[in-house]
């Protein structure tokens, strides 16, 4: 089955969230099934590659309230080693970040050596909801995209693969979400205040959305936009999105096995290391 996205990225690299959301979906439960369990396990290939070779990557989560962050979020960490990733839910600034530079609170939550960090939502918060919310001045905000370019560059420079996804629904999709979630009492946390005055200004954040792609889709972290009207196909896609993302460039066939742990193997445990071709 063909499952690729007409997503709306010319030729030229330009990004745009309103053109028509026309893709399959998977509607197929045991289809969908296979196609997470297949890309989960290529996952972790890829996270135990990164381990081995002590590489780090940043993942970062943009995307309308009620795309399927959360979701995709937790088909990614569901086969992972758990040692080996950490996810930050970003909200508002704490007291003691405070007065600091945007970026300070993104530093200390990098990934180390051989790990994964995937944030949901990001620093591109001060050229999204800071904007639009008028939490940034104009001056701060429209800065921001050369602060946040040269940051991955930084990153980049450093030998971390910076992967940004952003989901995108329809407002209608959006509404539906929201109808559920109101009516749902193991959903209803997920409805909030913030959520619905943001609709209200959806053409504002569409432009800011609109902008930040323009901006900030570089060489060294292009945009990855992502069609999140079918919650299955768009988690399987996410999957796919990293796998291809994250191996490009990187050896992930497993290392040699250690010829010392197979001599002490024999030794001590009487088991022999068996040969594949």
């Amino acid at each position: 089955m063909n499952i690729e996205p007409k997503l709306s990225v010319l030729l030229n690299r330009q990004i745009t969230v309103k053109a028509p959301l026309e893709h399959p979906a998977l509607d197929d439960k045991k289809a969908y099934r296979r196609a997470l369990k297949y890309w989960q396990n290529e996952l972790l290939h890829v996270q135990q590659a990164y381990y081995h070779q002590g590489r780090r990557a940043l993942i970062i989560f943009e995307g309308w309230d009620a795309a399927g962050k959360g979701g995709a979020i937790r088909r990614i960490t569901e086969r992972l080693d758990p040692r080996g990733y950490q996810v930050f839910p970003i909200s508002a600034p704490k007291d003691e970040e405070q007065g600091r530079h945007y970026l300070y609170r993104f530093y200390n939550k990098l990934p180390k050596a051989g790990t994964l960090t995937i944030f949901d939502r990001s620093y591109y918060g001060r050229v999204l909801v800071e904007r639009v919310e008028a939490f940034a001045t104009q001056s701060e905000w429209q800065r921001a995209y050369q602060e946040i370019n040269e940051f991955e560059r930084l990153l980049h420079d450093d030998d971390v693969k910076v992967v940004k996804l952003f989901l995108h629904i329809s407002a209608q999709e959006q509404l539906k979400r929201f109808e559920e979630r109101l009516n749902n009492p193991y959903k209803r946390w997920k409805l909030t205040e913030e959520d619905i005055r943001n609709r209200n200004r959806r053409d504002d954040y569409e432009q800011a959305i609109d902008d930040m792609f323009a901006r900030t889709d570089t060489q060294q972290a292009p945009w990855h936009l992502i069609l999140g009207e079918h919650k299955w196909y768009t988690r399987v896609e996410v999957l796919k999105t990293l796998v291809k993302t994250l191996s490009d460039g990187v050896d992930t066939t497993p290392p040699p096995v250690d010829p010392n742990v197979v001599r002490l193997a024999k030794e001590h445990l009487g088991i022999k290391h068996k040969r594949k071709d």
